[in-house]
């Protein structure tokens, strides 16, 4: 017998407990009446108040169902509906775990997933109903990337349509998914995807359910090291660990580790790892001692305060682009070690509160203004512009996100990036630091942005490395006016196991007298 990742016995049908296959394979209809829930409701079922229609489905696979459905139908992040989700169902650990492999992990794979399902269909995905299409997806990704029993994928999948759709539905998705189950995804991959001779990245890119474009815009930032391309797709397509950041002042990382069963993190003094579960839950985090944060997000905010200034630093710091407010919080509580004070701006008012909510009894004021014309008063020691951005760095923890970029967002990014970098430049004193850093390695969000901000602005470039000393392979130097803008940090999951983050430390020229 086989287990699927959540340590559960694969060949076991979990629809269970109503119907089974007779001797064809076909599987008998359930004895639940279908319903016909109304298109468009998208919101998670009470966990008391059940779809009478559904009674004696999985519980984790119809929840990650619902997640991808909340995800196709409005637009939902499936990061934000599925712990919600879990919660108000009250999935135990063992569901809610495999819950989670399921939505994240079909999500990620759509791009794969919908080139089998189109396949074995003999129709492209656009022409197959919403919600069955959800549910090919789900039964898809358990065939071609769990252990999860061929059997068990394909039974569980035809009850979940059969009790929402009828039996009529439920013989397409039967259809589809046997002739799925013919082949690997290996098998699959080999017929599907463009010829590695010929389109490597292409092939890259289809073998690790990626967009192309992504896949290119990664290829050209790894430059002189794109022969890593498959290993970092690979890495970007797999489940995150979870980080933690142990707020300075209140927990160390090492104590941080011993309360919560993780490990201490490799690069930054703040980060512990943990293989997953909820965070949430965790008493550090309720408590407000610790945070979740990725653990190149901390190398991020580290960086500004270790920078090194022409002139004292007087202690006023500034966070152009605060929300939701991971960076502001890890600002905050060194500003407080220190004796420093943060600014932190957010033009959105929800996610303003997000920030206030957690730098709250920190050192940290938060101003719900336009970072272009905030109105602040100038002479800033040190600015952070964690700007805005595609999010092509932390696609491993947006699972859904790498299917709604299109090239043609990154244009209008990179004009607002520049907009704020000159902002920040306006409101640092002559001497003192700007930190510029987006979660995207795309060259027109990074180096191209600095380069432009060296040009116009007259920038100093610093060595950014030494901001985060003992990290390999993350300095490159950027190419400015005069050959070098100084260096600056590209983080990658495959080298670091962090989001690719990107960041420069830059200097007003001028200095103090």
């Amino acid at each position: 017998m086989s287990e699927d990742r959540s340590g559960r016995r694969g060949d076991e049908d979990r629809s269970g407990r109503r119907g089974g296959e007779d001797r064809s394979g076909t599987r008998r209809p359930s004895r639940t009446r279908a319903g016909n829930p109304a298109r468009g409701n998208t919101r998670p079922r009470q966990a008391n108040r059940p779809n009478p229609a559904e009674a004696g489905l999985d519980p984790a696979r119809v929840a990650a169902r619902d997640v991808l459905r909340a995800v196709r139908e409005r637009d939902a992040y499936a990061n934000l509906v599925l712990p919600a989700l879990l919660r108000e169902r009250r999935l135990g650990e063992r569901d809610a775990a495999l819950a989670t492999e399921l939505a994240y992990g079909a999500s990620r794979a759509r791009g794969v997933l919908d080139a089998v399902i189109a396949h074995a269909a003999s129709r492209s995905v656009e022409e197959i109903d919403g919600p069955l299409l959800d549910v090919l997806r789900l039964g898809a990704y358990q065939l071609l990337r769990t252990r999860i029993a061929p059997h068990a994928a394909v039974a569980t999948s035809v009850d979940m349509v059969r009790a929402e759709a009828g039996p009529g539905k439920s013989g397409f998705v039967n259809a589809v998914l046997r002739r799925v189950s013919e082949r690997t995804e290996d098998q699959w991959v080999a017929e599907l995807a463009p010829p590695a001779d010929r389109d490597p990245v292409g092939h890259a890119a289809f073998r690790h359910a990626h967009p192309t474009w992504i896949a290119q815009a990664f290829h050209d930032a790894l430059g002189a090291d794109a022969g890593e391309l498959d290993e970092l797709l690979a890495a970007d397509d797999a489940r995150p660990a979870v980080h933690l950041v142990a707020r300075p002042g209140e927990i160390s990382a090492d104590e941080l580790a011993l309360v919560t069963g993780g490990e201490v993190g490799p690069w930054s003094p703040y980060a512990v790892h943990l293989d997953g579960g909820d965070p949430g839950r965790l008493d550090a985090v309720r408590e407000g001692l610790a945070g979740v944060q990725d653990e190149g997000s901390q190398l991020v905010a580290r960086a500004l305060v270790e920078a090194p200034l022409d002139g004292e630093d007087g202690g006023r710091w500034l966070d152009l682009c605060a929300g939701p407010g991971g960076k502001a919080a890890l600002l905050g509580a060194l500003a407080a070690v220190d004796g420093a004070t943060v600014d932190a701006v957010e033009p959105s008012d929800h996610r303003a509160d997000l920030v206030r909510k957690s730098t709250r009894d920190l050192p940290v004021t938060v101003h719900t203004v336009d970072g272009r014309s905030s109105g602040l008063e100038p002479g800033y020691d040190r600015v952070l512009v964690d700007a805005p951005c595609t999010g092509l760095g932390a696609l491993r923890r947006r699972p859904e996100a790498r299917w709604r970029r299109r090239p043609e967002d990154v244009a209008g990014l990179v004009v607002l990036q520049r907009e704020l970098l000159a902002a920040a430049v306006a409101l640092v004193r002559p001497g003192g630091v700007v930190v510029y850093a987006t979660c995207s390695p795309h060259l027109s969000e990074t180096i191209g942005v600095v380069g432009d901000a060296v040009r116009r602005h007259g920038l100093i470039g610093l060595d950014t490395g030494v901001t985060v000393p003992g990290v390999p392979r993350s300095t490159r130097p950027t190419p400015g006016r005069d050959g070098s803008a100084g260096t600056h940090v590209q983080l990658w999951p495959h080298r670091h196991g962090t989001d690719a983050m990107f960041f420069a430390a830059l200097r007003r020229p001028g200095g103090l007298a």
